[in-house]
């Protein structure tokens, strides 16, 4: 009942009347109002003016100012008198959490058939306490059936004076239901089409995709946002950024769904399932009194959590302090890094944690935003985190778990260490100890069935590195660790296939620096080898490409095809197309692979800074963008083998990405049956892509047609315009009788027509034999 804030004007349920008179008689008894003053009829005579302006300042209460420090608990539970002190020690003590009740500040109403009444009223010592026990324990649960609903006094009492609540109940006005747009409307495009968004200048415009021809423009806008832009992980929503928040824009009209006002908005992240949404400003934010949505509690803070559906504020955080960087070799200060995502999520958007670095990791429950146990995990000397992306379905596990990642280096004598934690039970269910470690970085595999940790290892004399895999089996039996120790240099990227049991990685010999010539690097290929059975083998090298300068991996997000290319170069911009699953005859060497190496072509793309996929895994985008450099800034369009499809280069690119899709409703077994008649759906693709030729080609042929007839109609104008004239000149109307007079005079002897045929030499060839 007491769990929403009522507008003002509206009503609220019954109850709500007896709460509000219960606090009148509450304020009765604390202070009396001038109205409510006995009457000395001994020594008052009514027929004096007597100033009572003394009296009214000194005892009437002033609701706003006076009772700031007390709030409502309700949804308590209702028990006889008899348990009532049992009861009260308890919501003290809960209440407490946040502040402290004063001595005599918790009162509980008894009715009269002897039970408690299911709230109290409730007064802190200031009203800070107050206002951080309606943020905090609003919703909180009480036990398994019973729920806090925290509110302040004086709004409960505000909505309840000056007649704002009738004395009969009156049934609330309900507008009519009105229809929004369906916010996943492109993915009913009948010609299963793929969206961009592209930001150019100030204009930022959505498109479809019509592969070689130029795209088809949706929408337009200019100073539609003030830096950059983000798709909502499953395409349901744009966020564009603003010097006051964020705002998600959806559905065929390109509404705006919600905002959330984040002042001064630098970066944002979405939960894998769209739900929540974390803000975060360099700035601490500063919040004005009238503010409606954000209140005193986010004053000062730097990361907001929000509530998509809502736009409601689920919780707000301070930045925490920046470890002191090592120096660097010249002897520099190194620049301080803000960790990015600082709030990472679990794959069911159910967590979010968030690392203290070298000290713990703070888990919340969504979405109410409670710490896990209400205390963060103690590591000593955590360095870096990472959830699995999916559920991680571990061998013999039949409850619900997720699992993240986490590895400490080394402190004193004790060994580096990785380990593979369950929440929520907090079971360390793996660790591995690691010796001379000069750093750890951890990949996942996109659905969990592996975590790759790439160690890079200095030798005893700390003056050569080289890199180790240490590969967790996640779903097999006590969690296996594979070693792959044949790399003798430093890897610099590492990437898994999506959905699949391969990778790619790039490795150098060269120390990497931020120079305009990249260093000479080596790209790798590993795959599971053949085994017989249901299982995967263990992972085999398939083929080193030496003397490259590729610095990027860009998988396709359905598996097999991968562009390895350099970025961020001015002096090198190769991009290689690569199928690891070619159809081709397989060499002997390979036979025993789990893939078919096959390099399809290689493109380059002058300036090239980011390399996209569309969501189905048949184009990909380069793109320059000008906030990188202002070179030939534009974007490139491949199909998966890297046939270039179109290019264009435009003034003052900064920005563009493909629209996510949502995971397929398809079963595993209808997804079998699709690529199993592929090519006869490949032969209906086919001429679906003829009829749309043949239509692109009867519109040049009707365009022809529409200049043809024009013309036409123009030279029909001409002819009549002359005839008018040559008859008001006396000629021949028709161009034919005039050349038959001419004929005639010319046989009469008055002309004569001469034909003289001359000979051009228009090039010369000498040959010697």
């Amino acid at each position: 009942m007491l769990g929403t804030t009522v507008p003002a004007g509206k009503l609220i349920p019954q109850r709500s009347i007896g709460v509000c008179e219960t606090i009148r008689q509450l304020v009765g008894i604390m202070a009396p109002s001038f109205d409510n003053l006995t009457e000395d009829n001994g020594t008052y005579d009514s027929e004096e003016e007597i100033d009572f302006s003394d009296l009214k300042e000194q005892y009437d209460v002033r609701l706003e100012q006076g009772l700031d420090a007390f709030v409502v608990a309700d949804g308590l539970p209702i028990v006889p008198e008899e348990s009532k002190p049992k009861l009260v020690k308890f919501l003290i003590k809960q209440l407490n959490k946040v502040g402290k009740v004063k001595e005599d500040g918790f009162f509980m109403p008894v009715n009269d058939q002897g039970k408690t009444e299911g709230y109290a009223f409730v007064e802190y010592h200031t009203p800070q306490q107050a206002i951080a026990a309606t943020k905090q324990l609003h919703g909180t649960a009480i036990d398994k059936k019973h729920t806090f609903a925290i509110n302040k006094l004086t709004d409960i009492e505000r909505y309840g004076r000056e007649g704002r609540i009738d004395d009969d109940y009156q049934p609330p006005n309900i507008p009519d239901f009105q229809e929004k747009e369906h916010l996943r409307w492109w993915l009913g495009d009948p010609n299963s089409r793929d969206q961009f968004v592209m930001l150019r200048g100030d204009n930022l415009g959505v498109f479809w995709n019509k592969k070689k021809d130029p795209p088809e423009q949706i929408i337009d806008r200019a100073n539609w946002t003030e830096s950059h832009i983000m798709w909502s992980p499953l395409g349901t929503y744009l966020a564009t950024m603003h010097s006051r928040g964020v705002q998600l824009w959806g559905g065929p009209s390109w509404t705006r769904q919600t905002r959330f006002p984040h002042p001064l908005v630098n970066l944002i992240e979405f939960s894998p399932g769209e739900k929540y949404i974390t803000t975060w400003s360099f700035k601490p934010i500063e919040v004005a009194e009238d503010d409606p949505i954000l209140s005193q509690d986010e004053e000062g803070k730097n990361y907001i959590i929000w509530d998509v559906a809502t736009g409601r504020v689920l919780r707000s955080f301070h930045m925490h302090d920046l470890p002191t960087p090592p120096e660097s070799e010249t002897g520099q200060p190194v620049k301080k890094k803000i960790p990015w995502p600082a709030f990472k999520w679990s794959s069911d958007d159910k967590y979010v944690a968030r690392m203290l670095e070298g000290e713990s990791i703070s888990v919340y429950e969504l979405p109410k935003m409670t710490q896990l146990d209400k205390k963060a995990i103690k590591i000593e000397g955590v360095m870096d985190f990472e959830w699995a992306p999916a559920l991680p379905q571990r061998d013999s596990v039949k409850t619900y778990e997720q699992l993240f990642c986490f590895w400490t280096p080394e402190i004193g004598s004790n060994p580096a260490k990785v380990g593979l934690m369950s929440i929520p039970s907090k079971e360390i269910v793996r660790t591995r100890n690691l010796f001379n470690v000069t750093d750890a970085k951890l990949h996942w595999q996109s659905q969990a069935a592996y975590v790759c940790v790439k160690v890079d290892r200095h030798s005893k004399s700390k003056k050569s590195l080289a890199t180790n895999l240490e590969i967790f089996r996640v779903r097999e039996k006590g969690v296996p660790v594979e070693v792959v120790d044949s790399i003798k240099d430093t890897v610099i990227n590492f990437a898994w296939e999506p959905k699949g049991d391969r990778f790619v990685l790039i490795t150098t010999a060269e120390v990497v620096m931020t120079t305009a010539v990249p260093p000479k690097t080596a790209v790798s290929f590993f795959c599971p080898e053949k085994i017989k059975g249901a299982g995967v083998g263990n992972f085999k090298h398939i083929q080193t490409i030496e003397k490259k300068n590729s610095n990027g991996i860009y998988w396709s997000p359905k598996g097999r095809f991968v562009v390895v290319g350099t970025v961020h170069s001015q002096q090198s911009f190769d991009l290689d197309f690569w199928d690891l699953d070619f159809e081709g005859e397989k060499p002997e060497s390979e036979k025993d692979l789990t893939a078919n190496l096959k390099h399809m072509n290689t493109a380059d793309h002058y300036g090239v800074t980011d390399v996209d996929w569309d969501p189905t895994g048949r184009y990909v985008f380069s793109t320059a963008s000008m906030w990188k450099h202002t070179m030939e800034s534009g974007y490139h369009l491949y199909d998966f083998k890297g046939e270039l499809l179109r290019e264009e280069h435009i003034d003052k690119f900064k920005q563009l990405s493909w629209r996510p899709r949502p995971p397929t409703l398809l079963s595993k077994e209808e997804q079998k049956t699709i690529r199993k008649n592929l090519r006869e759906y490949s032969k209906d693709f086919e001429e679906q892509d003829r009829i749309e030729e043949d239509k692109e080609k009867g519109a040049i042929v009707e365009e022809r047609r529409r200049v043809l007839n024009e013309w036409l109609a123009w030279r029909e104008r001409e002819e009549e315009e002359l005839k008018a004239e040559r008859r008001e000149l006396g000629l021949p109307e028709s161009l034919e009788d005039h050349d038959e007079a001419d004929a005639d005079g010319k046989t009469n002897g008055e002309g004569a027509v001469v034909e003289e045929i001359v000979e051009e030499v228009l090039d010369e060839i000498e040959e010697v034999a």
